[in-house]
């Protein structure tokens, strides 16, 4: 079970976040999720040269429609009001299922905060049919994979099994999903669990100077708030609160479901209609699906003034940045090559600058997160107190040269090829396709497919990426700090 901060390169996240400290991608914030606006849409594109994405109504009852590479996708809203996704894969053996709730940290009220994280620990431990203990058995005797994440704008829980078990990871999520009980004694213990693992993120300064930096974005918006809850809320939050906030938000037209590998559609159905009556759900009409969210620009205004939560340690964490664009933005993809320019590898300007010439730092690297109605931007690096200094003022450097000047052409071809390179690798997992449905049902109701994806990032020009930086960094900056260092040390 996890947060939903991870944030590498993949297909339906155009604008995620790189890493020029290691070889290998690098955590940050928040998720970045693509987007699109309201473009023209094919209902089957074939080639390469098709830009559009495929079309989600939300109202259709039936869609159905088949990608570049053979995979065929339908969407079915059942009755009751769960609506279904599903993509099935040639050649695959296991399918990844997910069951997802379009809330998440930002949705909770005054007296909730820290619920949907709760929840997430919560359904796995005990419904009215099977313990926590009956879960996990039912999981581990077919070898299949289970776990949740939790977002701020939704949650989801899903399972990765053989082909041939896709009716046991249906029947035990729809159970979880539907019919937890949240018991008091597994409650109060799991209260105590979630404070472990709060203290635990607590004591890695890179988690915490994220956090600190999303609050000073997002300052005074629910966007803002710790995925997770903070120590103080979730030992305040009680059952009923989080009962609550359960029964307002887990409702069959709430509920969406996607799955993608080895998966028949028609089967899956049946099954998944099987275990709603077994709780049940039986309804033939339902309320108003769950609406996608607004995309009214949220209205920002960032902390400009370092912050700095002061620790002993051996670092000095610390990030700059602002503001960034919503996921719907057509501007992602040119945001996708500004940030692999910055810091999304070794190649990178940010790498290059702060480990490779003056070796500063290990961990070097830029990211974008976005939401449906804002964004944020920023750079992190972990690097000796009496460095910080001098990495900050690199680092903007870096950034003010950049929004100046631009970068090259040459530049711009080299990411674009490692971005198409990522996206395509990311499509390698049934987990992404699965995703990737989840959240294109979820916050668009569009489809962007691998041709579609990297002919936007193909038509990304120099100019576009120069603008868009130097849009972003001319807006006052945050800067966030956490470990032995003082404000003035790190300040512009």
């Amino acid at each position: 079970m996890s947060t939903d901060t991870t944030n590498t390169p993949d297909p339906d996240h155009l604008s995620a976040a790189s890493s020029a400290g290691t070889a290998t991608a690098a955590p940050a914030p928040s998720t970045a999720q693509t987007a699109a606006s309201s473009l023209t849409t094919q209902t089957a594109p074939t080639t390469a040269t098709v830009l559009f994405p495929h079309a989600l109504p939300i109202d259709a009852e039936e869609t159905a429609f088949t990608l570049d590479d053979g995979s065929a996708i339908r969407r079915t809203v059942l009755p009751c009001g769960v609506r279904v996704l599903t993509e099935r894969v040639p050649g695959a053996h296991s399918a990844t299922i997910g069951f997802w709730s379009p809330v998440g940290s930002r949705d909770e009220h005054e007296g909730q905060h820290g619920s949907t994280h709760f929840l997430e620990h919560l359904l796995f431990k005990g419904t009215r049919e099977r313990t926590a203990l009956d879960i996990a058995v039912a999981f581990d005797r077919i070898g299949g994979e289970s776990n949740a994440l939790t977002g701020k704008e939704h949650t989801c829980y899903y399972a990765k099994v053989r082909d041939a078990d896709v009716d046991v990871a249906v029947e035990v999520l729809t159970d979880m999903v539907l019919d937890s009980v949240l018991d008091p004694e597994e409650f109060e213990r799991e209260r105590k669990v979630i404070l472990e693992e709060l203290a635990m993120n607590e004591d890695d300064p890179a988690d915490v100077v994220h956090e600190l930096f999303s609050a000073l974005v997002y300052r005074g918006q629910s966007l803002g708030r710790p995925i997770g809850g903070t120590p103080d809320s979730i030992r305040a939050v009680d059952r009923v609160a989080v009962w609550q906030h359960y029964r307002a938000n887990y409702r069959p037209e709430d509920i969406v479901v996607t799955a993608s590998g080895a998966v028949d559609h028609d089967a899956l159905l049946a099954g998944l209609e099987r275990a709603l009556a077994a709780h049940g759900v039986t309804a033939t009409a339902h309320g108003p699906l769950h609406p996608r969210r607004d995309r009214t620009l949220l209205p920002l205004s960032p902390d400009p003034d370092v912050t700095v939560r002061r620790r002993d340690g051996e670092q000095v964490n610390l990030l700059i940045g602002g503001p960034g664009i919503p996921r719907w933005d057509e501007r992602r993809f040119a945001l996708s090559v500004l940030n692999a320019l910055l810091g999304g590898g070794m190649s990178s300007r940010l790498f290059q600058e702060v480990r490779e010439r003056r070796g500063l730092a290990y961990s070097v690297y830029s990211f974008a997160g976005s939401h449906a109605d804002a964004g944020a931007f920023g750079v992190y690096a972990g690097t000796r107190p009496e460095s910080a200094g001098e990495v900050a003022h690199v680092i903007r450097e870096v950034l003010a040269g950049f929004a100046e000047s631009g970068p090259t052409e040459a530049e711009v071809e080299r990411a674009k090829g490692q971005l198409a390179g990522a996206i395509t690798l990311g499509l390698e997992d049934t987990s992404r396709h699965m995703t990737r449905l989840g959240r294109a049902e979820l916050d668009l109701g569009e489809l962007w497919d691998l041709p579609a994806n990297l002919g936007r990032i193909a038509a990304v020009t120099p100019a576009q990426v120069r603008d868009l930086a130097a849009e972003l960094i001319g807006q006052a900056t945050v800067t966030a700090a956490v470990g032995p260092v003082d404000a003035d040390a790190v300040a512009g």
